[in-house]
């Protein structure tokens, strides 16, 4: 039965919340994260500071030298933290008995309304039920601007795949569904970047096919020759799926963003050193940059191994302070694998991810930044 989907996600949400918080930055290129003048990084930028090419996770420095004229805001996560639990709170109430919510960042979350909307997805038209969503979506929307001040985007389509690429497409403040009949030629100029596990070493290795935009990989896969599993391995019937928009993932009510993390099946089983250091560097930024993306730090570092026989071991540190450096989860991955003297035999798989998410600490992010306990954000035009 055809499933209807929201992905919700707030627009530039940390900047958001200081323009509203401060009217007299609304208009102005506002940057989240650490002053120019230290060696930091941005956390978030408005939709003004993007137009000069600001993004997160740039060096400070590098934002003041595209954006001189940008506010440079220190960030408060307990602020967006409560922040995040006032919209969520509005979304449950909107149907608390019809509605599953999957948080899985601070400002980002899946919806299902499925049950809301089954009997209109038993007819014939398979899009009906989408269709029939879209009110709901406007009101959330307009909930969250009356009662928050905050601008949302809302994806619909049906599954999590096509929602979320819906919501990306449609910011800022945008609503875009992708009709079911509609989602294969939607995805098809697409960069293969958009699907679900594309990180970036995987999409390396589709560019070097020849496989750029997910309609080169829909033509590839309708060919005889069109076999995936040399390329992406195990992965290679998941990507063949989300290549035309097929996801038959679940929700999970109770998952907040628990860990991150990548695996490699090697086609041939492996103990070459220089292969697994080049993997497990690539996995390493991999879990780094879905970490910026969300905002987010780790307090523990796991590694996963798989043997020709198919014995799984894993091992796993717990930190004193989170880490979200490429670098230092590399290290740890590789301090690990050492410690435990886990290469002991050719490996089938390799994986390393991270658990125990939190908010990074200003010391983290901003190492060299000193701060007062208790002082205000810094601000400042440059």
């Amino acid at each position: 039965m055809p499933r209807v989907l929201f992905h919700l996600d707030m627009d530039a949400f940390y900047a958001s919340v200081e323009q509203r918080d401060h009217p007299e930055w609304r208009g102005l290129p506002v940057i989240v994260g650490a002053s120019p003048e230290r060696r930091g990084v941005v956390c978030a930028a408005s939709y003004e500071a993007r137009k000069f090419g600001v993004r997160s996770a740039m060096p400070s420095r590098t934002a003041a030298r595209l954006c001189p004229q940008g506010v440079f805001v220190f960030p408060r996560m307990e602020v967006y933290r409560e922040e995040s639990r006032h919209i969520m709170a509005l979304l449950d109430a909107h149907d608390e008995e019809e509605l599953v919510i999957e948080q899985v960042s601070v400002d980002e979350a899946y919806l299902d309304l499925s049950a809301r909307f089954a009997h209109l997805a038993k007819g014939m038209d398979p899009d009906a039920a989408l269709a029939a969503a879209l009110p709901v979506a406007r009101a959330m929307k307009e909930t969250i601007r009356r009662e928050r001040g905050l601008a949302a985007t809302i994806g619909i389509g049906g599954n999590k795949l096509i929602a979320k690429i819906a919501s990306d497409a449609g910011k800022p403040d945008g609503l875009l569904l992708i009709r079911e009949a509609e989602k294969a030629a939607f995805l098809r100029p697409l960069p293969v970047g958009v699907l679900h596990g594309v990180g970036k070493a995987t999409g390396e290795v589709l560019q070097e096919s020849g496989l750029v935009t997910v309609g080169d990989l829909q033509d590839y896969l309708t060919q005889a020759r069109g076999d995936l599993r040399a390329l992406v391995g195990s992965y290679a019937a998941t990507l063949a799926a989300f290549a035309f928009g097929e996801d038959d993932r679940p929700l999970d009510r109770e998952t907040l963003m628990r860990s991150i993390g990548s695996e490699t099946t090697f086609d041939r089983d492996s103990d070459d050193r220089p292969l697994l250091r080049r993997t497990l560097r690539e996995q390493a930024e991999e879990v780094a940059e879905k970490l910026a993306s969300e905002g987010m730090a780790a307090r523990t570092v796991q590694v996963k191994i798989r043997y020709g026989d198919f014995t799984t071991l894993t091992r796993q540190m717990s930190l004193p302070e989170p880490v979200a450096d490429a670098a230092e989860i590399y290290r740890l991955g590789c301090l690990l694998l050492a410690k435990h003297r886990l290469v002991n035999r050719p490996l089938r798989l390799l994986g390393l991810g991270v658990s125990g998410l939190v908010p990074p600490s200003p010391q983290r992010l901003f190492p060299f930044m000193e701060r007062e306990r208790g002082a205000k954000p810094e601000s400042g035009s440059r």
